[in-house]
């Protein structure tokens, strides 16, 4: 069973250089698997930190993908893939040197024919701190203790997930519009993903043993990043039930749901910052403009401008 991970990588050199580090010291057969770098328009030197690793077993291969989207990376690394089962990984994780074989061991003793995907779990950490405000918004995806499948209403993470090579070639790619495009933090691509495979009648498993870590920058703990992922993943949200059977009653029920949250979470911002409570007052305005990324992409989809 050969393996092929894919990278999907946007200005991130210094995390990828960690993350390549880690997959070159794999105790896990080097001709059976192979490293796709998929760089997403960098204007970094992405290229050449994956050029460093040239010497690697197996090397590195780099990829332009000037399509701007997490998503049409991700679809560039399946065209570009020639392994039975691609792992998707971003490009700011570490992972322990039993990585590749844990990820793919359902696969191995159940077969690829009834599992759609098996995902690791994503522990947050944090090289530059954690702000106290923040503290709860950030917690480890670890839902069992042994691998098995999931329930409906759980999902892995797209940043550590395997997927049969078949499964694209029957049920179709990545959604290109449910995901990070540049500056815009969009997700769902994933989850759409998985969705897609569960409707299909496709098991979803966890595999706790292929655990990486998820490094979260400073760049990524502010107040205004927070705001902004926020309003463009209730957005992309949206977008991901727009499609779908009985999304007229889902957009009639979300609007005046967020069209109150928004003054009440204004109002409590307002009140916590009387209270000199700092870090609640960022909670309530995060929030608010959540809800104000849901009023927005609704409106657009119920005039027919389902897109970003």
């Amino acid at each position: 069973m050969k393996v092929s991970i894919a990278i999907p990588t946007h200005n991130r050199a210094n995390f990828l250089r960690q993350t390549l580090e880690g997959i070159a010291r794999q105790d896990f057969p080097h001709a059976q698997f192979e490293i796709l770098v998929i760089d997403n328009n960098s204007r970094d030197d992405t290229r050449a930190v994956v050029e460093s690793f040239a010497d690697g077993r197996p090397a590195p291969r780099y990829f332009l993908e000037t399509k701007q989207g997490l998503d049409h990376a991700r679809n560039r690394a399946i065209a570009e893939a020639s392994g039975d089962i691609i792992l998707f990984a971003d490009d700011d994780i570490l992972v322990e040197p039993d990585w590749i074989a844990a990820l793919i061991a359902p696969f191995s003793t159940h077969g690829t024919g009834t599992i759609g995907a098996v995902g690791g779990e994503v522990v947050p950490v944090f090289p530059d701190g954690l702000p106290r405000w923040m503290s709860d918004a950030h917690g480890p995806l670890g839902y069992r203790t042994d691998a098995g499948p999931l329930p409906p209403n759980q999902s892995p993470m797209g940043a550590n997930l395997a997927i049969p090579r078949w499964i694209f070639e029957k049920h179709g790619r990545f959604h290109t519009e449910l995901d990070r495009q540049g500056d815009r933090l969009f997700s769902g691509g994933d989850g759409e993903m998985i969705t897609r495979l569960r409707t299909a009648g496709l098991g979803i498993w966890f595999a706790p043993a292929a655990k990486v870590l998820h490094q979260i920058p400073a760049s990524r703990l502010t107040l205004r990043y927070a705001l902004r992922h926020g309003f463009d993943s209730a957005r992309s949200r949206v977008l991901d039930r727009a499609g779908k059977p009985g999304a007229a009653g889902y957009l009639a029920s979300r609007f005046p749901i967020n069209l109150v949250k928004v003054p009440f979470f204004i109002l409590l911002a307002l009140l916590n910052v009387l209270c000199l409570r700092t870090g609640a007052m960022k909670k309530a305005i995060v929030r608010a403009w959540r809800s104000c990324g849901y009023l927005y992409q609704i409106t657009r989809s119920s005039i027919g401008r389902n897109s970003i």
